[in-house]
């Protein structure tokens, strides 16, 4: 069965491609939302190139022990963030919990210094970090010791049991070493060694280094406190463990360097005080700023990756609480969104806590080039923009400033372009697709009406029963309606000739038929040779008659035929009507003609014998419908290319609505029982006339003269170029 495709469907599946509408807006959002991307990496190079200025030549801002290390030694080399809150000194050690993920492990590995046989087993580890809280330093110790041994009661020995060594070099890098080993669980305070590393006596109370020593149910835990005015940057710490509370012999040291030798101890990295106020003083509230040193160690950092939206995006939408706004928040936001991604409201920030930082970005910049880095959170739900910038010191990178933003912002703005975007695109896809809809249904249904009204104007024979009504529109569909009125008009005139062509070839045929008849009936009765001759020439007659009738039926194709193999020639029709003229006047004495030439000479391509054949057609019409006596005016002029040929004559006027049915086949309009003796009338004559003009790349055209008293026949025939 075949499928039927209407006009409404065809349209149903154009409208399909208004669906690449919002395909083009989604794909330049996307792109432009990657030239913003480059306009926000730009922007944070440049931010950090700001920042970095600020920094530049500065070396006081960098630590002296810690800044120009060329190597760093993990475990060694402390980082002592800031901590929000003071520490209370009280050996549970509750407040490092925001800071746990600095916190370094010290084992059997970290053995700094060895006071037996290296074979014995290491049964104690420590965990350790540093903190800074305004002008002090703060630590903590979570040992793990199978065996704690406190020092003895009235003991003068400080080494003689477990305890914490301390090492650190003054602004004037002399060594200085504490010790703390108390009686018992408590407060605790440090002691000054003397100047020997190679002895532990105690010299003097070093009451700055205070803390708390608490004992565990896996060891023991310290915190300890102490100015940060005590040590240039250089600082170790070990702790010392004695098993045998019999003979308190030291077994070993573990912790971060050893106390005891100067060039062993590691330094400690502190954020910069003076970087954070010039971070804060710059007030980027919309990224985080980080200050590295050279080593990748944070030294200052300013800012909150959760609320560095990067790309400002703008005002909140307005909470009307309309239809619209009902409609947008329920129907079409949600739809939307089954594409879209929201900016999370929150993320993983696995740098929140960092003491040192990492990335291809980082590497460039201290190595003196800026560069940029996008990457994902852990959870993948927010992308963070890093640009880094070096800091210099005379020729040398001594840090670099690292800005970080998400791109929330951007993503925000996209979303809020998309969902405008999509507004506009469902409104002219509905709008469009409805649009043509009706369009498709008006012209189909024009068309089924123009199908409906030309099929009711014919019966199922064939037959046309009425008139279709022209419509007055003006597009094609009105011009097909006008043209098949017209159509079907010429069909019921050249039907209602067909129709009544039997009776004209009846009443031409009947009266010579009537005479052979009559004649060759009456011949039998008549013996007289002389009347059966009179009879016998009657017959003769009726049978040219017949004869004349087959042969003016026959003349349109012997003149189609002839007309195809006609040879064309160069000819003056001036000449060739003036003499036709000439000749018409001996041919009709009754008749009067009058020739008036507008133009000399008008030389055309064709064949002189057709046109004058054509003439002959009309002057023909013309003598047989005008009045004896009467005068047949003939006029030639030119207009431009085309020369024009008028013949005139008084008389009836054309049938109505016959004006362009004239010139065809078989048609004759003539008022019955007239001329039933002289030539037969078969409408032959105008077409062959138009035939010939046509031949000649011309048109003939029959209108009544505007006084009403009779026809006019124009021929335009057109001049060649010379």
């Amino acid at each position: 069965m075949k499928l039927r495709f209407s006009i409404r469907l065809q349209l149903l599946v154009l409208s399909l491609f208004l669906f690449a509408i919002p395909w083009l807006g989604y794909k330049y959002v996307w792109e432009l939302e990657q030239y913003l991307r480059i306009g926000q990496e730009q922007t944070m190079i440049g931010t950090a190139r700001a920042v970095a200025t600020a920094l530049h030549e500065r070396p006081a801002l960098f630590d002296s022990q810690s800044a120009y290390l060329q190597n760093v030694r993990p475990g060694t080399d402390l980082y002592a963030p800031p901590i929000d809150v003071p520490i209370q000194l009280d050996g549970r050690l509750q407040e490092w919990q925001a800071v746990s993920p600095l916190i370094q492990s010290y084992n059997e590995e970290n053995v700094v210094t060895w006071f037996a046989e290296q074979n014995v087993p290491v049964t104690l580890s420590v965990e350790h970090m540093v903190g800074r809280y305004d002008q002090y330093f703060y630590a903590m110790f979570a040992v793990t010791d199978d065996k704690v041994v406190f020092r003895a009661p009235n003991s003068l020995s400080v080494d003689r049991s477990d305890h914490l060594l301390i090492g650190m070099l003054d602004a004037q890098d002399t060594l200085h070493r504490y010790i703390i080993s108390p009686y018992d669980s408590g407060w605790v305070n440090a002691y000054q060694l003397d100047d020997n590393p190679g002895r532990f006596r105690a010299v003097d109370n070093a009451l700055e280094i205070q803390g708390r020593w608490e004992l565990t149910s896996t060891g023991y835990n310290v915190e300890l406190r102490f100015p940060i005015t005590m040590t240039s940057g250089a600082l170790a710490f070990a702790i010392v463990d004695v098993d045998d509370p019999a003979n308190r012999a030291k077994q070993y040291a573990v912790g971060t360097a050893n106390p005891n030798q100067s060039d062993d101890l590691g330094t400690v990295v502190t954020p910069s005080p003076e970087i954070e106020r010039i971070l804060s003083g710059l007030r980027y509230a919309d990224s985080r700023v980080w200050v590295i040193d050279k080593h990748k160690r944070v030294l200052a950092r300013s800012g909150s990756i959760h609320s560095s939206l990067g790309l400002n995006a703008g005002s909140q939408k307005s909470s009307s609480q309309g239809w619209w706004h009902y409609i947008e928040q329920q129907w079409l936001l949600p739809l939307y969104y089954q594409i879209l991604t929201r900016p999370p409201g929150d993320f993983v920030d696995e740098l929140a806590d960092a003491y040192a930082l990492a990335g291809k970005d980082i590497n460039h910049a201290l190595s003196g080039q800026p560069d940029s880095l996008w990457r994902l959170t852990p959870d993948n739900k927010a992308v963070i923009l890093s640009a880094a910038y070096p800091i210099y010191i005379g020729d040398s990178v001594m840090g670099a400033v690292v800005v970080e933003q998400t791109t929330h912002g951007i993503r925000t703005l996209r979303n809020r372009a998309l969902e405008q975007l999509f507004h506009v695109i469902l409104a002219v896809m509905l709008l469009g697709t409805l649009g043509l809809l009706m369009f498709a249904h008006r012209i189909s249904s024009r068309i089924r009406n123009l199908r409906d009204d030309t099929e009711a104007v014919i019966d199922p024979n064939g037959k046309i029963i009425g008139s279709l009504p022209p419509s007055r529109h003006g597009d094609e569909i009105g011009d097909l309606s006008r043209s098949f009125s017209a159509v079907l008009s010429r069909l019921q005139q050249y039907n209602s000739y067909l129709e009544n062509m039997a009776s004209r070839l009846s009443h031409e045929l009947r009266t010579p038929i009537a005479v052979v008849r009559s004649s060759l009936d009456t011949l039998d009765e008549v013996q007289d040779p002389a009347r059966q001759q009179v009879f016998l020439s009657r017959a003769q007659s009726g049978i040219s008659r017949l004869s004349s009738i087959l042969n003016s039926m026959s003349e349109a194709t012997r003149l189609e035929q002839m007309i195809s193999q006609e040879d064309t020639e160069r000819f003056d029709i001036v000449k060739v009507v003036g003499g036709c003229v000439e000749g018409y006047q001996h041919a009709y004495p009754h008749r009067q003609f009058a020739l008036r030439l507008s133009c000399e000479k008008v030389q055309l391509n064709g064949s002189p014998d057709l046109v004058a054949q054509m003439l002959d057609k009309i002057i023909a019409n013309a003598v047989e419908f005008s009045q004896p006596e009467s005068t047949i005016a003939l006029h030639m002029w030119q207009e431009q290319r085309t020369v024009k040929l008028s013949i005139t004559n008084t008389g009836p006027l054309l049938p109505k609505g016959m004006h362009e049915q004239l010139t065809q086949s078989m048609v004759s309009v003539r008022a019955e029982g007239n001329n039933a003796d002289g030539p037969p009338h078969l409408g032959l004559g105008l077409y062959i006339a138009n035939m010939i003009v046509a031949f000649h790349k011309g048109n003939i055209v029959l209108q009544d003269l505007p006084d009403k008293t009779g026809v006019c026949v124009v021929i335009s025939l057109p001049v060649p170029q010379n």
